[in-house]
């Protein structure tokens, strides 16, 4: 069986609501996930956004959550979860915004893509003291069982771009 990421909150490739990003409450989504390998000792997320500033002429890979882990009998991620919502273990690392939790898409130009994904890991993680991603990327090399994506879109509306200007 393979590692399935899901949202109620957009299908895969599907949009994000405005109520998950800058425009709207800047809730997380939902997630859920099925098909944990067997030795799965716990679980990771990453959201990140391949396309910034401009999915044009990309330069870099915002991060947007970062998740280490997780509990194994963890199922799901209600949305709106928050730092003291989040399953019991669960450790944050820092997203690009220099902040923990959840910080929802907000693209300056052009239609983003946001990629959510879980990776599940054959180890517990020692306390990495809010990583980066590149940290959590080092900690978790030669402890990855399977990994999942779920890509997300989002296009702020031209009145959204005016308003924060």
């Amino acid at each position: 069986m393979a590692l399935i990421l899901s949202s109620t909150s957009f299908p895969h490739q599907g949009t994000i609501a405005s109520r998950q990003t800058c425009d709207g409450d800047d809730l997380s989504p939902q997630l859920a996930w099925s098909g944990l390998p067997a030795n799965t000792q716990s679980l990771v997320l990453i959201v990140d956004d391949p396309d910034a500033p401009d999915p044009k002429a990309p330069k870099l890979t915002w991060v947007h959550w970062i998740l280490y882990n997780i509990p194994t009998n963890v199922l799901e991620l209600p949305e709106g979860v928050t730092d003291k919502t989040l399953p019991e273990g669960t450790r944050q690392g820092l997203n690009d915004w220099r902040r923990t939790g959840y910080g929802g898409p907000c693209p300056p130009i052009g239609t983003h893509r946001y990629f959510h994904k879980l990776f599940a890991l054959n180890a517990f993680l020692p306390d990495l003291r809010l990583p980066s991603k590149a940290a959590l990327e080092k900690a978790m090399q030669g402890h990855v069982l399977a990994h999942a994506e779920l890509i997300g879109l989002y296009q702020r509306r031209a009145s959204s771009l005016l308003n924060s200007k």
